[in-house]
C-alpha cells in the first residue's frame, strides 16, 4: 500500500529526513516512534502530499506522490498534530465543509458524515460549536474529518497529544475501532501507546530508521540483557539457592524478604521458562514474573542514546 524508497527532506542545510525506505503492507498498522524532533512529522507530512520530498519517492496505492499529489490526497486522511479546526463552526458544518473540499455532494456527503460521526463517537456534539468541545473531541473531530472521504490511508500525527488518560484510552479504543478498514500510520513518542495500538514499529532517530519490526523483534534483536521481577512463597535462601542455579541466570538480587520474596534476576537470555521449572520443581511458589520495566521502553533508550543503532 505505501512504498517509501531514499526519502530525503532538507530544510535549507538541516537535514529532517535522511534516506528513509520502508514498505507498509494493506490493512497494516504501523508506529512511528521517535523523540521530538526526530523526522516524525516531516515524514508524515511528506507521505500525506503536504511536503515535497528533497529526494527519493514515495508511491500510495499505486500512485507516486510527486507524480500526482491530487490523487495522493484523495487516497490519504491526515490528522496532523494540532487538528486543521474552524473553531467557529459548528461540528456538523465543519464536517460537511471538509467533505466539499474532496469533492463529495448529496447522499453520499450525508451517509458518510452519520457513519463517521458514529465511528468517532461524536453524534451527540454534531450540534456544538468545536471551540466550545473539549480537547478530546476535538481531536476526535479531526480524525472524524481524516476519514470523511473514506480513503484506504489513514495517517495520524500525535493523535494523543494532550490527552488526560480517560481521553487516551477512549482513543486507543477508536484507533483499534478502525483496524481492517484503513492503513494506518499512528505517530507517538509514548510508548505504550504504539505498544498497545499498531502491529509493527518504525523507530526513528535524527531523521533515519534505526530499527523496524514488532515490540518482540525489536527485543530479540536489541536486548542483551533481561532483567525479571519474580514473587515467590518460600524461604530466602531457597529461593536464591533455585534461581541461581538456572543456566543463563547472571545476577540475583532480593528486593524484598518475607513470607514472600521479591527478586530482580539479571539474564542474558530468554530464561523464563527455566526459572518458573527451577522454582515450582524446588517446592516453591511461583507468584508471578514480569519484566523489570517495559521492553519497548528499554529498547527505545538504547536506540535513541545511539548504543544499539550498529545492531539496528
Amino acid at each position: 500500500m505505501i512504498s517509501a524508497q531514499g526519502l530525503t527532506k532538507f530544510y535549507g542545510d538541516k537535514c529532517a529526513v535522511q534516506d528513509l525506505s520502508f514498505d507498509i503492507a494493506q490493512g497494516e498498522v504501523v508506529g512511528i516512534l521517535g523523540l521530538n524532533g526526530a523526522g516524525k512529522t516531516t515524514t508524515l507530512r511528506i507521505l500525506a502530499s503536504l511536503l515535497l520530498p528533497s529526494t527519493g519517492t514515495v508511491t500510495i496505492d499505486g500512485v507516486e506522490v510527486t507524480q500526482d499529489p491530487h490523487a495522493i490526497r484523495q487516497k490519504v486522511g491526515f490528522l496532523p498534530e494540532e487538528p486543521p479546526l474552524y473553531r467557529e463552526m459548528t461540528v456538523e458544518a465543519y464536517l460537511r465543509f471538509a467533505a466539499g473540499l474532496r469533492g463529495m455532494t448529496g447522499a453520499r456527503t450525508v451517509e458518510r458524515l452519520d457513519r463517521v460521526c458514529e465511528e468517532t463517537n461524536i453524534t451527540d456534539v454534531r450540534g456544538d460549536v468545536i471551540a466550545n468541545l473539549s480537547h478530546g473531541y476535538r481531536q476526535r473531530v479531526g480524525i472524524a474529518q481524516a476519514m470523511i472521504h473514506e480513503p484506504p490511508v489513514l495517517i495520524l500525527d500525535e493523535p494523543i497529544s494532550g490527552l488526560d488518560p480517560v481521553q487516551i484510552v477512549e482513543m486507543r479504543e477508536l484507533i483499534r475501532g478502525l483496524r481492517g478498514r484503513h492503513t494506518m500510520l499512528v505517530s507517538s513518542h509514548i510508548l505504550p501507546e504504539i505498544s498497545q495500538t499498531c502491529d509493527r514499529i518504525l523507530v526513528i532517530q535524527d531523521g533515519s530508521i534505526v530499527a523496524t519490526g514488532t515490540e518482540e523483534q525489536l527485543t530479540e534483536g536489541l536486548a542483551s540483557v533481561r532483567r525479571l521481577v519474580l514473587h515467590v512463597r518460600g524461604e530466602e535462601a531457597a529461593v536464591r539457592g533455585a534461581v541461581e542455579g538456572v543456566d543463563g541466570v547472571s545476577g540475583c538480587k532480593v528486593l524484598h524478604a518475607g513470607d514472600v520474596v521479591q527478586l530482580l534476576v539479571t539474564t542474558d537470555e530468554d530464561v523464563r521458562e527455566a526459572l518458573s521449572k527451577a522454582v515450582v520443581g524446588a517446592g516453591l511458589g511461583l507468584l508471578s514474573q514480569m519484566p523489570a520495566e517495559p521492553e519497548l521502553e528499554s529498547i527505545f533508550i538504547q536506540l535513541t542514546s545511539g548504543r544499539a543503532k550498529e545492531v539496528a
